[in-house]
């Protein structure tokens, strides 16, 4: 069943495969979306050439779109007449470099990045113009990330800190990241980290009142553990507490636990809009294969290699449920209908991959 998925997993990414990039589905989402055609990439690029090109124009189209301040797009939109570049995100920009220093390491080629040098120099700039705070962390706005329609976070969240900081590590801004580790982990007034994991998002505080969210975010916690910003004890209390909540059930892993009510001081209406308004659903602790593929790679990170191979069995048997649909019920399992989404592709292959070497290929 793991090398199953693994071969379907290369189909899908040869359906989403077109000249201007990786479609981040086939055959909806038409259009190259900055962090789903880098995560999507993440795992192609492991299969020798075989998607080096899609790869390499994904970064061109939004190299091609960045805004003149330097923020790379949310999304460039094919089936919009006429194109339309969506921007409203912070992770794209974090995404974007990411991408370029992945894409040198992965095929000993410089050319890109020498290409897009000063497309990264003017993303930088951007980048640092969201620290509004002057404390060394980035702040966004309320659905400006990879969960653009729920739930409602802003501020500091955990997911751009540690995007952040993997940027940061790959520009060679050693001071900037030193910084931005002891703020997201020490700083009483402003750090993120609870004891048992870290919070999604922390704002303001107002005497014995604190702006944050106190949930579960899966792939924030996540990244953090892969890209170092989380020491390896607390590391190991993330991955505790996803298994003592059973948030790597009934399949790897659920975006956010708990899930968020009507009656929860984190509800918002406009919730009412999308799926993530029934609990388990989409983003309200639905489960998203592209996570699970992270949560593989946190595993191995920590040389929990047994585990990690129980979960890409389970990760395994989830994308084969409907043909790597984009999202399953949380409680029951249940697919949803939408079928060959890259991202779970490409992360799929690069689990695959990472545990067959015993080493985190990111």
């Amino acid at each position: 069943m793991i090398k199953e998925a693994y071969d379907k997993a290369i189909l899908v990414l040869e359906k989403c495969a077109t000249p201007h990039g990786f479609h981040a589905a086939f055959p909806g989402y038409k259009g190259v979306w900055a962090r789903d055609s880098v995560i999507t990439s993440l795992g192609a690029s492991l299969l020798d050439n075989k998607f080096k090109d899609v790869f390499k124009q994904s970064l061109i189209t939004l190299a091609n779109h960045q805004s003149q301040k330097g923020q790379i797009p949310n999304a460039i939109l094919y089936d919009r007449k006429p194109l339309q570049v969506d921007f409203k995100s912070i992770d794209s920009t974090l995404w974007f470099i990411i991408g370029n220093y992945i894409y040198k390491k992965r095929y000993n080629d410089s050319s890109l990045i020498n290409k897009h040098k000063s497309n990264i120099q003017k993303a930088l700039i951007w980048l640092s113009y969201q620290d509004f705070s002057e404390n060394g962390m980035l702040n966004q706005l309320p659905t400006t990330d990879w969960q653009d329609a729920f739930p409602h976070r802003y501020g500091h969240t955990i997911n751009t800190q540690a995007l952040y900081y993997k940027v940061l590590t790959l520009t060679n801004q050693e001071s900037q990241a030193k910084l931005l580790k002891k703020q997201t982990n020490e700083n009483e007034d402003v750090n993120l980290w609870n004891g048992s994991f870290y919070l999604p998002w922390r704002w303001k505080n107002h005497n014995k009142y604190q702006e944050k969210g106190e949930w579960f975010d899966s792939l924030g916690n996540l990244l953090a553990i892969i890209f170092e910003l989380a020491t390896d004890s607390q590391a190991k209390n993330i991955l505790s507490y996803i298994e003592k909540n059973s948030i790597n059930k009934p399949y790897p892993i659920k975006a956010i636990y708990p899930p968020i009510t009507k009656s929860s001081k984190d509800w918002q209406d406009y919730f009412q809009d999308c799926d993530a308004r029934e609990p388990y659903h989409y983003l309200n602790g639905g489960i998203w294969t592209f996570i699970g593929g992270f949560y593989i790679l946190a595993l191995i990170k920590m040389k929990k290699f047994e585990e990690a191979e129980k979960q890409l069995e389970k990760l395994a048997q989830a994308n084969l449920k409907n043909n790597f649909s984009e999202w399953l019920d949380g409680s029951s399992g249940v697919p949803s209908k939408d079928q060959n989404q890259a991202w779970n592709a490409g992360m799929y292959i690069l689990a695959f991959q990472s545990l067959m070497n015993k080493k985190t290929l990111l």
